[in-house]
C-alpha cells in the first residue's frame, strides 16, 4: 500500500477538547490530527485556546506525550467584514502548535475582495510557514475546483496558497476528476475523505445535513472515491473527515475514529493493492 500520512480531522470527534482530540487521535492509531481553533458555525463548541491559554497549554502537553503531530488547523472564514490582522493570533497558535496548513472558506460573493483578502492571509501566514488552503464547498462562494483555481490565480501568493479537496464537496458541486490535473502544480497540500450516498441531496438542508453530521464510512458510500485517490498525488497526506452524529450517540470518540482510519486504510489497500 502506498503510505501516507492519515490525519483524525476535528469535525469527526468534535464533541472532544483539542487535547482529547490529541489523545483519540493517538489511541485510534493517528499519527497526525487536525484540530478547530475557530468554530464553523455558531452552534459549535468554542474553546480557549487560541493565544497563550491553559488549554493551549495542555494541548501542547499532549502532543509531546503521545507524539501525535498537527497537520492542519481550521477554520478561516473569509467574509465582506473580514479583517484579515485580526487571524494573526489564530495563526501564531497554529504555529505553536506545528502546523503547516490552514484550512480557508470562502464566504464572500465579491470575488475581488475576497482575492484581495486571501492573498492578505497568505501574506500573514508565510513568516509563520503556514500554507492558506481554500476548500470548495458548494454552499460557499468559493463553489468547486474552478473557482478556486481563479482565487488562487487572482490572489497571485503561489509560495503559500493552496487547494483542499474534500471528497463530498468535490462529488456534491459536480467536480470532474480530470480539473484535478488542471490545477497548478504544489497547490495540493492534503485532502479529505469520506464517504457519502450516490444520489445527491435534494435541497440545502440535506447537503449541510449530511456534510456536517452525517457521512459514511470509506469505502461503504456510493462517492467515485477510488477514481479521487488515483488522480490525486500518490503521497498525499489524507484527513479523515467523518462526522457521524447518529452513531456517536452510542459510540464513543476513539472507536469510532479507529473503525474510520481502519477502513480507510482497507480502501487505500483495494485501490492501490498491497
Amino acid at each position: 500500500m502506498t503510505s501516507r500520512i492519515l490525519s483524525l480531522a476535528a469535525l469527526t470527534v468534535l464533541e472532544l477538547s483539542p487535547p482529547d482530540m490529541v489523545s483519540c487521535a493517538a489511541e485510534a492509531g493517528y499519527s497526525h490530527v487536525g484540530l478547530r481553533l475557530l468554530p464553523a458555525t455558531p452552534t459549535e463548541p468554542q474553546h480557549d485556546i487560541v493565544g497563550d491559554t491553559p488549554l493551549l497549554r495542555e494541548t501542547l502537553a499532549r502532543l509531546a506525550d503521545t507524539g501525535v503531530a498537527v497537520s492542519d488547523i481550521e477554520i478561516l472564514r473569509l467574509k465582506p467584514e473580514t479583517r484579515v490582522a485580526d487571524f494573526l493570533p489564530v495563526l501564531e497558535t497554529g504555529a505553536r502548535l506545528g502546523a503547516r496548513d490552514v484550512l480557508v472558506a470562502g464566504n464572500d460573493a465579491e470575488p475581488t475582495r475576497l482575492a484581495d483578502n486571501f492573498a492578505l492571509l497568505c501574506e500573514l501566514g508565510a513568516p509563520l510557514n503556514l500554507v492558506m488552503n481554500i476548500e470548495p464547498m458548494p454552499w460557499t462562494d468559493v463553489r468547486n475546483l474552478k473557482d478556486a483555481a481563479a482565487l488562487l490565480a487572482s490572489a497571485n501568493r503561489p509560495a503559500n496558497a493552496g487547494v483542499l479537496i474534500d471528497a463530498i464537496h468535490f462529488d456534491r458541486a459536480g467536480c470532474r476528476i480530470e480539473e484535478i490535473a488542471e490545477l497548478p502544480e504544489g497547490v495540493l497540500r492534503y485532502a479529505q475523505l469520506c464517504d457519502a450516498p450516490a444520489d445527491k441531496p435534494r435541497d440545502i438542508d440535506e447537503l449541510l445535513l449530511q456534510a456536517r453530521a452525517e457521512r459514511m464510512t470509506p469505502g461503504e458510500g456510493g462517492l467515485k472515491l477510488a477514481e479521487l485517490l488515483r488522480a490525486l498525488p500518490a503521497t498525499l497526506p489524507l484527513s479523515i473527515e467523518v462526522p457521524q452524529a447518529t452513531l456517536a450517540r452510542t459510540v464513543g470518540a476513539v472507536e469510532r475514529a479507529r473503525r474510520l482510519r481502519e477502513a480507510s486504510e482497507r480502501l487505500l489497500e483495494r485501490v492501490f493493492g498491497a
